[in-house]
């Protein structure tokens, strides 16, 4: 009983001896500054938020962009409303979007909740937690290595990287900068672990925070991974304690990990299908990908929102390279790990949190993505500080030196980012920026189109469209939103064209057979526009565009025999419902509907409602229809094409 009592306090202070040899090797230069250390610590949080605020803190500026902003948050009626049970309850499915990210989701309902749609607030909320990431990577470092300034300047250069412009300026990446909280908090609740196993609450704060994390973010799911790193450095725990409990310490977090990977899988699953890369080209794109962002770390030029993705091919010495290049410094790392573990560490720490993003599970098209980088290239900023600092230990006034290195570094880094972020100010800025940085970019035309003809500039909106289309002329979105323009300039025939051909690109685009249709009624041809709402409501059910096209068909086509005033009434009502009796158009449409369905006293009393709501959105076109419509029901005759 003693033998084993002495063998476990031995083993304790091995682990205690190896924290103190490796902050005495790696502060040693702490010797030589005279700071009160207890002040320092506190001193680098405030840094890290001023800095932070001072690169992102234009965007409170900021509008929302066309490039997933409207599916996470301004056009998704599940979060605009805030926090609902029926909006809550959405996050756990697998049909509002493709990506099953809840507490993400979660998040945009809160801000939506306290700011509603004012941009510039949602963007605060993305800076605020980017510097509270950023902190908390500094604590963990430190925490961990006891290494003061390299653990500050690791967390500095996170904090104002101009990578993290992607992440942190625009809004619908909340995944990253949430993820990074938990992500650091779990490292903290393990570190407590490590240093106490006997601590089940730490490990059991651990696991609770890497939920979260999973909940932000799937990139999470290398959590044990990341674990079994720290365990050989900094922690040392493979000096104190046996791989095969160091092993079956991380089960649980990889059984976290599993199932978050199923329910992503599931979640993701139309749009990994609907790209259809070959293997080859994945693994070519995520070999030349995986270089492409450590020469970013040192150069980080014509960074954009959308790399286009090399459909045809990369030059076989570009692979050939990057395989090269990427396999020596494993190599490397591997021979001296002994003398340098953070080499290690850091190298591995990049690789294997970059590996459920490289591409090999194609989503979105993207070659590669500045956000991918977000938390894994911590572990090639840590390594390439610790090394600095060792290799330089013999370096004649080399605080000074490192001092000096350390703020032209901060400082460059800071003022290329901030004009970085600047280009996420509007979609206009975004993809104007992507354009002049790329060629071939569909993805930019399109966007560009979209927010030029939202703007009502559908001349240069339709030129980007067909831009689009000569680089890319099989992606159904294109079509569908040159038919739109098309059909605002007046060219109903073309814009037919448009609709038929992204429906035959893709059957289920569910808005593209509602505006064919719309597009066919305004040219005459009802009855195959109500055909094309039909489909539309196969797809959708809950479509209110396409429950109020089918409804006006229902109510004022000219042959009698098509019309149906009852069956008009419910599909009115229904779309009204949805929109929350806020749309003048829709509420138009239920009026002629009850005319048909003789209900002329509910037909007056509606159009009246659609022409207040009309007239209080300056839609003279439309409240002048409904004011010729209105006499019609008010002297009891219904309103029916001629």
């Amino acid at each position: 009983m003693g033998r084993k009592s002495r063998k476990k306090s031995h083993a304790q202070k091995s682990t205690r001896d190896a924290f103190k040899a490796d902050s005495s090797s790696q502060e040693s230069e702490s010797k030589t500054t005279n700071l009160n250390r207890r002040w320092a610590v506190p001193g680098v949080c405030v840094f890290l938020a001023i800095i932070t605020f001072a690169v992102f803190g234009q965007t409170a500026h900021y509008d929302f962009v066309n490039f997933d902003d409207n599916l996470y948050v301004y056009k998704n009626p599940n979060v605009t409303l805030g926090i609902t049970s029926s909006g809550v309850a959405s996050v756990f499915s697998f049909r509002a979007t493709d990506n099953w990210v809840p507490l993400t989701t979660i998040s945009h309902m809160v801000d939506c909740q306290v700011y509603g749609l004012n941009a510039g607030e949602h963007h605060l909320t993305n800076v605020l937690l980017q510097a509270t990431t950023a902190i908390l990577l500094f604590l963990v470092l430190h925490r961990m290595t006891a290494a003061l300034w390299r653990s500050a300047f690791v967390a500095a250069v996170f904090a104002v990287h101009p990578l993290r412009a992607e992440s942190v300026a625009w809004v619908s990446e909340r995944k990253d900068v949430l993820c990074g909280i938990f992500f650091m908090l779990t490292l903290w609740g393990y570190i407590g672990y490590a240093r106490n196993s006997k601590s089940l609450i730490r490990y059991l704060a651990a696991l609770f925070f890497a939920i979260l994390a999973l909940m932000s973010k799937p990139v999470a799911v290398t959590l044990p991974f990341v674990l079994l790193l720290l365990d050989y450095w900094p922690l040392n725990r493979f000096n104190v304690v046996t791989i095969h409990r160091l092993v079956i310490e991380k089960i649980p977090f990889l059984a976290l990990s599993i199932g978050s990977s199923i329910l992503t899988v599931l979640a993701e699953k139309q749009a990994i299908a609907s790209l259809n890369v070959p293997i080859h080209l994945r693994v070519e794109n995520a070999l030349v990908s995986s270089v492409t962002y450590i020469k970013e770390l040192f150069f980080p030029a014509n960074l954009v929102a959308l790399y286009p993705y090399p459909i045809h091919g990369l030059p076989s010495l570009e692979v050939c390279g990057a395989f090269i290049f990427l396999t020596a410094i494993s190599l490397a790392v591997l021979y001296w790990r002994r003398k340098y573990p953070y080499l290690l560490v850091g190298w591995f720490w990049y690789l294997v949190m970059l590996a459920p993003v490289i591409g090999l599970m194609q989503v979105g098209q993207q070659a590669h993505a500045d956000r991918h980088t977000y938390l894994s290239e911590i572990g090639l900023c840590l390594l390439l500080t610790w090394l600095t600092g060792d290799l330089s230990l013999h370096l004649r006034h080399r605080v000074w030196a490192l001092s000096g290195m350390s703020i032209i570094i901060l400082t460059a880094l800071v003022l290329t980012t901030y004009v970085q972020v600047s280009y996420w100010k509007n979609s206009r800025t975004l993809w104007e920026h992507a354009l002049s940085c790329t060629s071939n970019n569909t993805m930019a035309y399109y966007n560009l189109g979209e927010d030029l003809r939202e703007e009502g500039n559908l001349s240069d909106a339709i030129a980007d469209f067909r831009q689009a289309n000569e680089f890319d002329p099989n992606n159904a979105e294109v079509h569908y939103d040159l038919g739109l323009a098309l059909s605002e300039m007046g060219d109903v025939s073309e814009a037919i064209t448009n609709y038929e051909r992204a429906l035959q690109i893709d059957p289920n685009f569910a808005e593209a057979q509602n505006n064919l249709g719309n597009a066919l009624f305004q040219n005459g041809n009802i009855d195959d526009a109500m055909v094309h709402y039909q489909k539309a409501l196969l797809i959708n059910p809950d479509s209110p565009e396409a429950l109020n096209g089918l409804a006006w068909a229902l109510a004022i086509n000219p042959r009698a025999s098509q019309r149906n005033g009852y069956k008009a009434v419910e599909l009115a009502q229904r779309a009204n419902q949805l929109t929350r009796g806020e749309n003048p158009g829709i509420l138009s449409a239920l009026a002629a509907a009850y005319a048909e369905n003789g209900q002329f006293a509910e037909a007056v009393n509606t159009a009246q409602s659609a022409l207040q709501l009309a007239q209080a959105q300056s839609n003279t076109a439309l409240a002048d229809n409904i004011r010729s419509q209105l006499k019609l029901y008010q002297a009891g005759l219904p309103y029916h094409l001629q």
